[in-house]
């Protein structure tokens, strides 16, 4: 059975509906967990007694789990199908979550984070790819950038909660922590009953199951037509064609730009309440929602604005701003606190904006059979940046000053625009298999093509 044109079959919309807020439920609960530690930290270290080092490893620890299992996931996603760990992952963030009121001491609440950050690591390898081998070429990006848009909304969520808990109800530090599972919960409901991926059944050559797949949400033979599903073939994946020529650039390009989006951006805000204090902040509670409101209203933003502005032009710029807003904060040591708050909400609004675009970038331009493994391996990449940062950061204040530090952030945004002006390609509006094939270098049209 065919259909004229199966982006207007209601089966289909329902479909992408759920699959679209089961993915996102996914990056939401992961910005809830981060945003959540970011807030309780300092009665964490006041209660368990922590050493600046051991804070520091505890800030880092969701940071240093997502390096090992983003990679694994990946990988094991890429071989064994997206469906499985789509399910299993979210399910041990909830026994994880739970287990964190359980802990006697900071190194117990340490390997726990770390294993919380393994489960973190999975969802980012295989949300995303997931929704983007269901999603039509001409909306993929904004689908994608809503996965963003829901992790800043949940960072923004977990820090207003965790203020609330602790300030104003008075709950312990540990109870904050557990409301993560809350979150989880949905997510693991929202996701009962996916099929597997089309495209990766393709890739195993499964044509008859994938047909079966697309006929049965998607609309029918028409929409495989559209989507390029014929395209697919059954390739080998695996780390060493992840490394091979035709890939290494790709990976490349996605590793160090996602990692000069978050390291300054995790530095800063996992510890954004002892940042803005040493700024002489008279209120750091009030500042530090402020700036996290800014920065989910960019990603908001962002994902209005993607298909229209294209993709380069989404990510160039707002580095540049960033270096702005964090060299006046750097230099302008007595700067008043309205100041401060309003370069760091310009800083975390463009932070934001371009953001979206790690969730869209390694999906467009990595090809199925190694799409999950080279997302899990730039995420990894970027959060190698982001745990040193999150580490150092503490240290740094103490040492060097504010000043000094925030002026290291902006030089990575710097050297983060260098790169994309380089290397970064248009993928706005095609295929997604011709953004996974084609050579960068001839996906950097002078006139961006939008639409589908």
């Amino acid at each position: 059975m065919t259909t004229a044109d199966s982006t207007t079959t209601p089966g289909r919309r329902g479909f992408l509906r759920r699959m679209t807020f089961a993915c996102a439920w996914g990056e939401g609960l992961d910005g809830f967990d981060l945003g959540v530690i970011s807030v309780a930290l300092p009665a964490i270290t006041a209660a368990l007694h922590l050493d600046p080092v051991l804070a520091g490893l505890i800030g880092a620890s969701s940071l240093i789990g997502i390096f090992i299992g983003a990679p694994l996931a990946g990988w094991l996603t890429d071989r064994f199908g997206r469906r499985r760990v789509f399910t299993v992952d979210v399910v041990a963030f909830i026994v994880l979550g739970l287990l964190q009121a359980f802990v006697a001491d900071g190194w117990q609440l340490f390997v726990v984070r770390v294993l919380l950050g393994v489960a973190i690591g999975a969802e980012y390898s295989i949300g995303a790819a997931m929704l983007a081998e269901f999603a039509p070429s001409k909306d993929r990006g904004r689908r994608l950038s809503g996965l963003l848009v829901s992790w800043y909304g949940g960072y923004l969520v977990a820090v207003v909660t965790a203020y609330v808990l602790l300030d104003w109800v008075g709950l312990s530090w540990r109870w904050v922590l557990v409301t993560s599972a809350v979150p989880a919960v949905v997510t693991a409901i929202a996701r009962i009953g996916f099929p597997e991926s089309p495209r990766w059944l393709l890739g195993k050559g499964r044509e008859d199951e994938a047909r079966a797949v697309v006929r049965a949400h998607l609309g029918g033979d028409e929409y495989f037509r559209q989507e390029q599903y014929a395209a697919e073939e059954a390739r080998p994946g695996g780390y060493r064609v992840l490394f091979a020529p035709g890939n290494r650039g790709r990976l490349a390009f996605i590793s160090l730009f996602w990692a000069c989006n978050v390291a300054p951006y995790f530095a800063i805000f996992t510890f954004a309440p002892t940042v803005l204090k040493s700024l002489d902040l008279s209120n750091e509670a009030a500042g530090t929602i402020t700036v996290n409101a800014m920065a989910a209203i960019g990603a908001l933003v962002g994902m209005l604005t993607i298909e229209h502005l294209g993709r380069r032009r989404q990510l160039i710029p707002p580095f540049w701003i960033m270096a702005v807003a964090l060299g006046v904060v750097g230099f302008w040591g007595s700067a008043p606190g309205i100041v401060v708050v309003l370069c760091f909400a310009v800083f975390s609004f463009m932070n934001a904006l371009q953001g979206n675009l790690t969730a869209v970038y390694p999906i467009e331009v990595l090809p199925t059979e190694v799409r999950s493994t080279g997302v899990g391996f730039a995420a990894a990449c970027s959060r190698v940046g982001a745990a040193a940062g999150t580490f150092l950061l503490p240290v740094g204040i103490s040492s060097i000053g504010i000043g000094a530090c925030m002026l290291i952030a902006a030089a990575i945004c710097v050297a983060g625009a260098v790169l994309s002006q380089v290397m970064a390609p248009e993928t706005t509006g095609r295929g997604l298999h011709d953004t996974s094939t084609q050579p960068l270098r001839q996906q950097q049209p002078s006139r961006v093509r939008v639409g589908g």
